[in-house]
């Protein structure tokens, strides 16, 4: 699918012994993540500056503030489900060039309204990827309106939800988009699927429709992993639960497993080398990691704590 599908990297194929099994079919679209692993996108050459009504603000370095949490106890009514289409991975060079947007009611199982736009852009890097000719974002249309009705959808939103979210946040608060102070749950990493889907720790877009019977009739634009989604959510019988989880607050957590029993780690949906260096780490609520038939260790805890 796109650069929110589950990834493997090379140093989780060397940790492993060997790449995934498989190949993407004809029909999948390049992933964003995965093709700039295996073919780094070329530096951008130098652009002309876009026009004053087009340029974005200079983005911040500093690290994204710390999610917003739902109050104990409150009722999650709406899932403002979200996804971005960009020029490239580093919001400091590129550029977010699509929102999609689909508010979804919780306790109706049903979409209220969804939205897709273009942002203007001079130039795209990742269009191999996305599909999304930068001439296109530059034809007559209402960004602007639309960007007005987005925020009143975030607005109405309790939660924003995205696969891979913490790729999709970064780009808030950059240039035209704004900054969204409300809590985000991430598809991928904070749900755990029932195990009747039959799913991996991390599945992509693709695999949870597919797990739970929506057809996959084409690759994505941003407006279409969203509808993925709600279409998902639409068929779970225990979403309140499974949202309810996945806002359970979490943090970094090392698994302590010799290189022998690397594979439980795996299983268990930790990446081997990301973020942590030379180690499996996975966000996790402390229950989660009570549930776990191996050691795990905070990551924030003090080097001798740490030691294997």
């Amino acid at each position: 699918m796109d650069k929110h599908d589950e990834r493997t990297t090379p140093a989780d194929q060397a940790a492993a012994g060997g790449p995934g099994d498989g190949t993407p079919g004809a029909w999948e679209q390049v992933d964003l993540l995965s093709f700039t692993a295996a073919a780094p996108v070329p530096k951008p050459q130098r652009q002309p500056p876009p026009p004053p009504s087009v340029r974005s603000a200079p983005a911040r370095p500093e690290a994204a503030p710390a999610p917003v949490a739902v109050p104990a106890g409150a009722a999650l009514e709406r899932l403002l489900i979200l996804d971005t289409e960009t020029t490239g991975l580093d919001p400091r060079q590129h550029r977010c060039i699509e929102v999609g947007a689909v508010l979804f009611s919780v306790p109706h199982r049903a979409v209220l309204s969804q939205l897709s736009f273009l942002l203007p852009c001079t130039s795209n890097d990742a269009q191999r990827v996305n599909g999304i000719d930068p001439e296109a974002t530059r034809a007559p249309q209402p960004w602007q309106q639309s960007l007005r009705c987005f925020q009143s959808l975030v607005e109405s939103a309790d939660v924003v939800l995205a696969h891979n979210a913490g790729f999709d946040r970064q780009w808030f608060g950059q240039g035209e988009l704004p900054a969204i102070e409300k809590p985000w749950l991430c598809s991928m990493e904070d749900l755990r699927w029932p195990p009747e889907c039959g799913l991996r720790a991390n599945p992509s877009v693709r695999d949870l429709a597919l797990a739970h019977g929506v057809p996959v009739w084409a690759a994505h634009r941003a407006l279409t992993d969203c509808i993925y989604l709600a279409q998902v959510f639409e068929r779970c019988p225990d979403l309140e639960a499974l949202l309810a989880a996945g806002l359970e607050p979490r943090r970094l957590y090392r698994a302590r497993l010799s290189y022998e029993e690397r594979h439980k780690a795996r299983e268990a949906g930790f990446r081997w080398n990301e973020p942590v260096s030379g180690a499996w780490s996975r966000r996790l609520s402390d229950r989660e990691a009570s549930l776990l038939t191996f050691p795990v260790v905070p990551v924030d805890e003090p080097p001798q704590a740490q030691a294997a």
